[in-house]
Order: C-alpha cells, then structure tokens, then sequence
C-alpha cells in the first residue's frame, strides 16, 4: 500500500489518510490499518490521534517516545489547531457559529455517541464555504477531539454529514439528484454514485513544535473533489 506522506522530520510523520483506511487497529485485529502500513515502513511507531475509518486526511504519528509525548499534550492542551472540511445535508441558516454541545457514549450502544448535559464538554465551530440545493459545504474547527464529533454536532443541529450511516442518512450522492433532467446511459442498469462514503476530510493541522511553526495541510481526494466539482455545476 503506499503512503500519501504530508510531510516526514525524524521526531514524526504526518500522512493524508484514505477513507476506508482504520487509523489504527481495531480490537478484532483483522483489518490492515494505517498504523500497521507505517510499523513496516518505520519499525516503532506511535499514535497520537486518529481520524474515524471513512473520514479521510491529514493524521500524525510520532517516531518516538519523547515527540509523541510533546505531541499528545499539543492536542490535550488545546495547541493544536485541527480543521476540516465537509459537506452536509440541507443549506445551513447561519454562515457560520460555533456548537457547545457536551458528548457521551450512547448508553445502548457502543460504537456511537451522543449529546448529553452530562458529557464532555465539547466546542465546535463551523463556516460555511459555499451553499447548494441540497448540500452545503463547510469549514470546522474543532476545539476539543471527542469521538465522532463533528458527526454529532452537525446531527444535533440537524444537518448531518452526508453518507453518515450513524448520525444521518447513508444514502450515496447520485448526480440525478444534482444535475437536472438526468438521463441514464442507455447501457447502465442502475445509476452508480458520485460519492458514497462519509463526505469528511482533515485538511489542515497547525501547531509550534521545538520552536518550528507548522501548517500541515492534506488536499482535498478525488471523490470529494468530484462531488464538488459536480455541485458547482449544477448549481442554477
């Protein structure tokens, strides 16, 4: 498998993820993850953060034991600045605002998460970048790293990420809801989607590390571009 690498120092390295891609192991052990791609490549390895499965981009991991402490609490203590990008359903009220919202684990069911006066505290802010029929695409900048929580914020203001089969609707992106007076191709059975995974992407990390300023930032993969590319289109 080979390694979009953002950017490599000898103390960490900072990959632009896949979707589909397990960040690192999951307890069933049985899918390849990011982190067994980079032990082979590196040997010793050590996670920072992770990104959930489907959302793709930029993730750190350090090298060694002394960065990946300095690199954890730059993320525990609120040093490093985490946005993304992602396209939701509906077009958003407001251009922008920030959610504080606290979140928990759903107590029925274990991979999900909710918001909940007794959670952690939670702080997200968003603005949107541009509006569609149907979509809207939008910037976040999360100031804590709870589990799934742009997910949950954008289903608790009702305008869940698109293809989130937890917090929304898992329906794919089809161009016929898009272009207008779509035909399908005499030779095709079925309509194949434009998009059909979580429509979320880290895309930019900034932080101070020994002194050096970085502004990490993972492009935008192809099947995001694409929708876009599409919804921009078809925008009259």
């Amino acid at each position: 498998m080979s390694i979009d690498i953002i950017l490599e120092t000898p103390d960490f390295v900072a990959v632009n993820k896949p979707s589909g891609l397990l960040s690192i192991p999951d307890r069933m052990g049985v899918e390849i993850s990011l982190k067994d791609v980079l032990k082979q490549k590196y040997g010793q390895i050590y996670t920072v953060h992770r990104l959930d499965k489907d959302t793709s981009g930029i993730i750190l991991f350090a090298k060694n034991e002394i960065s990946h402490k300095a690199l954890s609490a730059l993320f525990e203590s609120r040093e490093m600045e985490k946005f993304y990008v992602g396209l939701v359903q509906g077009q958003m009220m407001n251009p922008g605002g920030s959610i504080d919202a606290p979140i928990m684990e759903h107590p029925g069911k274990t991979t999900k998460m909710m918001t909940h006066v007794k959670g952690k505290p939670s702080l997200t802010d968003y603005e949107v970048q541009e509006q569609f029929r149907l979509y809207s695409w939008v910037r976040f900048q999360i100031h804590t790293g709870r589990t799934h929580q742009i997910r949950v914020h954008m289903q608790h203001i009702g305008h869940s990420i698109v293809c989130d089969e937890i917090y929304g609707d898992p329906k794919p992106v089809l161009l016929s809801s898009i272009k207008k007076n779509f035909k399908l191709a005499k030779v095709a059975e079925e309509e194949k989607p434009i998009l059909s995974r979580l429509a979320l992407h880290s895309s930019q990390l900034n932080f101070s590390y020994e002194g050096i300023a970085y502004s990490l930032e993972a492009p935008l993969p192809k099947d995001l571009r694409a929708v876009l590319q599409q919804l921009k289109k078809w925008k009259g």
